[in-house]
């Protein structure tokens, strides 16, 4: 009987070269199949691209632009169409779901029944280019012969800011905010932010970041930053890290907040307005009470808007859109849901149903690249916050406020009161604040950054509040509650406005959470608002709205010989570093 013959075994250099023969055909395979998608996503890129451009001639010629939503965005996009696109005003749609325009740039009221600022947006003359460079081609309106810029600009610098009341304690002493008050662990950890690449921040808090050094979170420094821009522990790393970046030449004035920008009126009417009269000159088109409830798009690759559907006072309707055709959404507005409450009723709190927000989930679910609006819009306890104007016969109470905090009406900035449960912060704005505001009316603004607390006077959560308790808290914050009767005498009004989506932009979120101005694969849609995404920049700012803007005309509509101001980078320049390093240190 034969043996049968053992099978010899590859020798280790045959398995290995086996192995690699066979690894080398996956790789290939797969190689070829990135190659393959590669090759089409690259056809793809510029079969829209040669879409984009064929459409240029055409929509200068006979186009029409849409755009979703009347803030500041959309004006600013009609009016870059005008001026560096030689587009026929009438051609340009502005369709807004609510009786006015301007999003969240309001100013509304009379004295016999109160003003009401639902926010106040700060400005800065360093970081704001594209907003500067913009007004400078828009005439004002009170003074003849000069632009917006110009106006604005004259009037801040002829009221210069100097807070000397930053932060007040319980017990009503204005603190020394000279310094920030960082350990070294706080310093430590805000460096190495400033160090940390964005692609290794998502979804992370500011909380998260500073979990090992709680200290940070009772300095002046994150009392002052936190309510300058309304932060809270749990927003986006992401924005914080930006601001820092962008405002890095403010954290050495961060305590008298020098840097603030005043404008001569509220910003509906010292902004919206002359903007708004611009347009209306070259005979735009406003659809005011008109909500845009769908947007549909072209089948196959790519995004391509076909149709607007459209509900107003008379129906429903749908705009068909033609090849020449553009349309630009506002993807999010932080005011959405907002509501008025007066001197005897609360503000309503209603999260429900974010008219944009609403939108661009539907928007969200047709295409890719469009963005993820969850993050914003699905946390309406984390992202609100409430506001509150007072109007007063006489100055009674303004005069007090002056005397107490040793600044004018219109040269403070915010007062904030670090021990408020509410986190209370106001401001004492020039007078008038309002073109209708009489001489013997007076207003000052308001807000608290945690609605849900029980006041520290008023046992009552701010949110359930009227506007004669919020002023009562107030001035118990003020140390003025033995003249309370007397000051309530000289009300008119005090005005709540609870806005559940005010912060939404600041909310922890993946980097591709938030859409590019112009979606990848667009041929003619952009999406303009805080909730788009423009590296380097910091939203929350009436800039973000208008370089928005001006990115998506200018892609769109091809113009080359113009281009979108850049990022300032103020967080390169060493002079200005080295000021925010020594006031690190103060």
């Amino acid at each position: 009987m034969k043996r049968r013959r053992k099978k010899a075994s590859p020798t280790p250099i045959v398995a290995a070269s086996v192995v690699i023969g066979a690894a080398a055909g996956a790789i290939a395979m797969l190689s070829g199949k990135k190659l393959k998608e590669q090759k089409e996503e690259k056809s793809q890129r510029e079969s829209w691209e040669a879409a984009t451009r064929a459409a240029h001639g055409l929509r200068h010629q006979k186009g029409h632009v849409y755009f979703v939503g009347g803030g500041l965005g959309s004006l600013a996009g009609a009016a870059y169409l005008i001026r560096d696109c030689q587009f026929k005003g009438e051609n340009i749609h502005i369709i807004e779901g609510l009786k006015v325009l301007g999003g969240s740039n309001d100013g509304a009221g009379e004295a016999v029944y109160g003003f009401v600022c639902r926010g106040g947006r700060m400005l800065n003359e360093e970081t704001y280019e594209n907003f500067w460079e913009l007004f400078s081609s828009i005439p004002s309106l009170d003074m003849p012969g000069m632009s917006v810029t110009e106006e604005i600009l004259n009037f801040d610098h002829l009221h210069p800011t100097h807070a000397q009341a930053r932060l007040v304690d319980k017990k009503g002493v204005i603190q020394d905010v000279k310094s920030m008050g960082f350990n070294n662990a706080d310093r430590l950890a805000l460096a190495k932010l400033m160090a940390t690449p964005e692609s290794k921040l998502d979804d992370m808090t500011i909380e998260q970041w500073f979990a090992d050094t709680p200290h940070f979170f009772t300095t002046n420094f994150w009392y002052m930053w936190q309510t300058t821009f309304a932060f809270q522990k749990w927003s986006s790393l992401f924005e914080f890290k930006r601001y820092m970046d962008r405002m890095i030449f403010e954290f050495s004035r961060i305590e008298t907040l020098e840097g603030v920008t005043r404008t001569p009126y509220n910003q509906y009417e010292s902004v919206i307005l002359p903007l708004k009269a611009y347009l209306d000159a070259f005979n735009v088109d406003f659809s005011i009470n008109a909500t845009v409830t769908d947007i549909e798009f072209k089948q196959g690759p790519g995004i391509t808007v076909s149709a607007l559907h459209i509900e107003d006072k008379e129906g429903e309707k749908i705009i068909n859109l033609k090849e020449e055709d553009v349309c630009m959404m506002t993807n999010g507005c932080m005011t959405d849901c907002a509501t008025l409450g007066d001197f005897n009723t609360p503000a309503p709190y209603e999260p429900k149903h974010p008219i944009s927000g609403e939108l661009w989930k539907k928007v969200a679910r047709k295409r890719p690249n469009l963005g993820n609006p969850t993050p914003f819009f699905g946390h309406p306890s984390e992202t609100n916050w409430e506001s509150f104007t007072v109007t007063c016969r006489g100055n009674k109470l303004l005069k007090m406020i002056e005397k107490f905090s040793g600044n004018i009406p219109g040269s403070g900035a915010l007062m904030t009161f670090k021990d408020s449960s509410w986190l209370m912060s106001i401001v004492v704005a020039a007078q008038p604040h309002f073109k209708k505001q009489p001489m013997d009316v007076t207003i000052f603004w308001g807000y608290g950054l945690y609605t849900d607390r029980i006041g520290d006077y008023v046992k009552k959560p701010m949110r359930d509040c009227s506007g004669e308790e919020i002023l009562t808290e107030l001035l118990h914050h003020l140390h003025m509650e033995e003249e309370l009767e007397e000051v309530m005498e000289t009300v008119i009004n005090v005005i709540p406005c609870m806005m559940p989506y005010i912060v939404a932009q600041f909310q922890p979120r993946k980097m591709k959470d938030r859409p590019k101005v112009v979606p990848e694969g667009s041929t003619n849609f952009a999406m303009i608002s805080q909730f788009v995404e423009i590296p380097e920049d910091m939203v929350f700012t009436e800039e973000y709205s208008v370089r928005a803007a001006r990115i998506a005309v200018y892609t769109l509509f091809g113009v080359k010989d113009k281009k979108v101001c850049p990022v300032t980078p103020y967080n390169k320049d060493p002079k200005v570093l080295a000021k925010a390093i020594k006031t690190a240190y103060r």
